[in-house]
């Protein structure tokens, strides 16, 4: 079951009972449907909690004669989709006035009157979710949509969106396949909307995800930080090398001054400790920045000595 199927089925599990929630979470479902008119109404999903969800409320609200259709969506794989078709155009155009549009209306827009308060607007905007949204699995990336079919609805949807008070929602509107797809980037928001349209468990998901990732994010930048300096420390440690060897096949370590012949046999045998070890390794013990300098000035002398050749 894909994330966004699993939204829905949270949503779908939500107990309401007043009849006034449960009229304003049908009209998103059908007015972000397929087809919604005086004379018409089909409702298309691939889910089949929504599909269920959708016969629940018309038969508790209306009563009318549903046909229920289920087609294979592809030959490819197993998914299916559902379509629920009101059977009588009276009924039709019963259910359509009832949320008070008209025969005359030359566009569908929202009527805000059925959302005309945060619980209303709550449960619509549910109804639409479950019409036409979609969230990536948040394992992949961050992305909310509605896949909206008309321009004026999506303009209502990003206005309704914009002035809930409970979140800070900023959608964005972009047209994808002759659809008017609003959506939302960054989890915050995501998870707002989740929280808001009633499925707080996947949101809270959403928000273990972002933990999980950002733990392994810094696990790995230590780790290819670590890696970086090692080879830079081996990368060095390997210079050093063969410094010391060049010095002790021409000239031999003992004509060294002390303190680089006891550093240069120090290195030889430990080639993979770092200048802080080394430095704490010698009799007395000095700092780093002491041993580097000591590292420096064999390096020199080694370069003094090729030269001299």
């Amino acid at each position: 079951m894909s994330f966004s199927s699993e939204i829905k089925k949270e949503l779908c599990s939500a107990e309401i009972y007043e009849k006034e929630l449960l009229k304003a979470e049908l009209y998103g479902m059908l007015l972000f449907g397929k087809t919604f008119s005086a004379d018409k109404i089909v409702f298309t999903t691939e889910n089949t909690y929504a599909c269920k969800r959708s016969v629940f409320l018309l038969q508790n609200l209306y009563m009318p004669i549903i046909e229920k259709q289920t087609a294979l969506r592809t030959k490819s794989n197993d998914s299916h989709l559902y379509k629920i078709k009101i059977v009588d155009s009276d009924e039709c155009k019963r259910i359509f006035e009832s949320f008070g549009h008209s025969e005359q209306q030359v566009t569908t827009r929202v009527n805000r009157a059925n959302v005309c308060s945060e619980e209303l607007s709550s449960a619509f905007v549910r109804g639409a979710f479950l019409s036409c949204g979609y969230v990536a699995d948040p394992m992949k990336g961050y992305h909310a949509e509605f896949c909206v079919p008309h321009k004026n609805l999506s303009i209502d949807l990003c206005k309704i969106l914009t002035e809930i008070t409970e979140c800070e929602f900023t959608p964005k509107t972009v047209v994808r396949n002759g659809n008017y797809v609003v959506y939302f980037k960054g989890s915050e928001q995501i998870c707002d909307l989740l929280t808001y349209i009633g499925a707080p468990v996947k949101a809270m998901e959403i928000m273990g995800t972002k933990a999980v990732k950002q733990v392994r994010n810094n696990v790995n930048r230590r780790i290819n930080s670590e890696v970086a300096n090692i080879g830079k420390v081996a990368a060095a440690s390997a210079k050093q090398l063969e410094a010391i060897e060049y010095i002790k096949k021409t000239k031999g370590l003992e004509v060294l001054p002390d303190d680089l012949r006891e550093i240069a046999y120090l290195r030889l045998e430990n080639p993979e400790m770092s200048l802080r070890d080394l430095g704490q390794n010698l009799n007395p013990p000095i700092s780093r920045s002491g041993a580097n300098h000591r590292i420096k000035r064999l390096l020199e002398y080694a370069e003094r000595s090729n030269c001299d050749e």
